[in-house]
């Protein structure tokens, strides 16, 4: 696909999709990756986190050291799959050909097609309805005025930054940082004076079985929703870039944020039963409760420019997740097509949905298993590799890289499977299937002490690691062995 620019009145739209980007492209320092993975992750929606966790019955010093590990380790997966960019100069999707086959490779490319595309949905909504509670609380815009002026300004913001491309994503994602990260300091500075420290401390610990379901919890509402796009915002690093860096800088910008939100969203929640019973209900809305009507405006700015972070970036994502399934398209069109998704998912979420939200969470809850599997099998096949990427096997079926290698799928198969055994989902009737291993076993079943642990990502994530090691080391010595 054409690497030029692309120019409507001024505007460079990004013609790069799913190709290796060119040598003279490959700009910049790895430095940069704080700002757009800080961006995505530092919404406000991260302070709700915080008493979900404390919803698991742990302590807040429990909950907070998870935290910490579940949010810098699932991180840590994302800054991997970002040293394959700069290493093959190529979307995450692209580059997971080398692992699957250039057509096995479509089976996770859907799963993650669909897991970006349902997150963006949910961002949008959610930046909707906040949207609509604050006008309703400031008075002057109601109902569906409200709601109508949050969702054009978050679809505007969010598919022209998609449509445009890397380098207007760059730029935005650092002012989004800046300006959330000061707007966010201030609210923090308004309701630190409704932290009750006696409230919080008096939370009992919660056992073994509960720790490691909110440390889990934690890694899959952070980090492994974004495994799957790593590759995405590096791939345009020189490749000469210091690989610790490229993984520090991705860890450093997407962990530092949360585990300051996650941390004092425990302690808000801790502090005041009601709220925390309402953030449950209406996440972000919840937070206006503790604020004095001045600062409503620059809330309502912070919560759509932190949510607005994250829609850019799986926006962009998606587009090169549908086009790596084979459909010839160029990567603006791909983004259009995502954001009409995303526009028809968000109204009816917003307009017509009474009971949505519950049903749909558990249905990304439930892509958060093989998307775990599929991380496992990924970060094996690049530390196995000793030499970088061929480039133009990753587009030839029948190059060292193969249609599909069926072992590979299995084993994401298998990893899928048995994760969903030994999770249980109650978001939604028809998923009511999961946790049938935990029985068998020995976990209790599924309302026994591990029935609530998500234990089923972990194990998803451990099976295509070690499978992966086990099974690809020959062959992946075989293929750097061709000229």
């Amino acid at each position: 696909m054409n690497s030029e620019l692309q120019s409507i009145r001024g505007l460079n739209i990004e013609t790069n999709a799913i190709n290796v980007i060119a040598e003279a492209e490959r700009t910049g320092e790895a430095k940069n990756l704080f700002w757009p993975w800080c961006a995505a992750n530092i919404s406000v929606l991260g302070v709700s986190y915080g008493s979900w966790f404390l919803g698991f019955g742990v302590s807040f010093f429990q909950a907070s050291l998870a935290a910490i590990l579940g949010t810098v380790f699932s991180f840590l997966l994302v800054g991997f799959v970002s040293l394959a960019g700069k290493h093959g100069s190529a979307p995450t999707m692209t580059l997971s050909r080398a692992a699957f086959g250039v057509n096995g490779n479509k089976l996770p490319g859907a799963l993650s097609y669909v897991a970006l595309v349902g997150w963006e949905t949910v961002l949008c909504s959610l930046a909707t309805l906040a949207t609509a509670t604050l006008f309703e609380r400031i008075g002057g815009i109601q109902g569906t005025s409200a709601k109508l002026l949050g969702f054009f300004v978050v679809v505007l913001l969010t598919m022209g930054a998609g449509v445009l491309g890397f380098n207007v994503i760059m730029k935005l994602q650092k002012i989004i940082t800046i300006a959330t990260a000061i707007l966010t300091l201030g609210y923090m500075m308004l309701s630190f004076k409704e932290i009750n420290w006696e409230a919080v401390s008096s939370h009992p610990a919660g056992n073994f079985q509960a720790f490691i379901g909110v440390l889990i919890f934690g890694m899959t509402g952070f980090g492994l929703g974004w495994v799957n796009s790593g590759a995405d915002y590096s791939r345009y690093l020189p490749r000469t870039v210091s690989s610790r860096a490229v993984v520090g800088w991705t860890v450093l910008g997407a962990s530092l944020a949360p585990i300051i939100l996650v941390i004092y969203g425990a302690l808000l929640a801790g502090s005041d039963q009601k709220l925390n019973d309402a953030i449950s209900g209406d996440p972000i809305g919840a937070l206006t409760t503790i604020l004095p009507t001045w600062y409503l405006i620059p809330f309502a700015i912070v919560a759509i420019l932190g949510l607005v972070g994250g829609t850019v970036l799986d926006i962009y994502s998606s587009g090169l997740a549908l086009i790596s399934l084979g459909i010839r398209i160029p990567r603006a069109v791909a983004v259009a097509i995502d954001g009409l998704i995303m526009i028809a998912g968000t109204i009816y979420i917003v307009w017509f949905a009474k009971n949505f939200f519950g049903p749909f969470q558990g249905f990304l809850i439930t892509l958060g298993v093989p998307l775990a599997g599929w991380a496992g099998i990924f970060i094996a096949d690049l530390l196995l590799r000793k030499r970088g990427y061929n480039d133009a096997d990753l587009f030839d079926p029948k190059g060292r890289y193969g249609s599909s290698n069926i072992s590979s799928v299995t084993l994401l198969v298998i990893a899928s499977i048995t994760g969903w055994g030994l999770v249980t989902n109650s978001f939604a009737s028809w998923l009511s299937w999961q946790g049938f291993l935990l029985e068998p076993v020995g976990l209790g079943g599924k309302e026994g002490a591990w029935a609530y642990s998500n234990l089923g990502v972990a194990i998803a994530l451990f099976i295509g690691l070690f499978g992966h090691f086990t099974l690809a080391k020959r062959r992946v010595e075989r293929q750097e062995l061709k000229a």
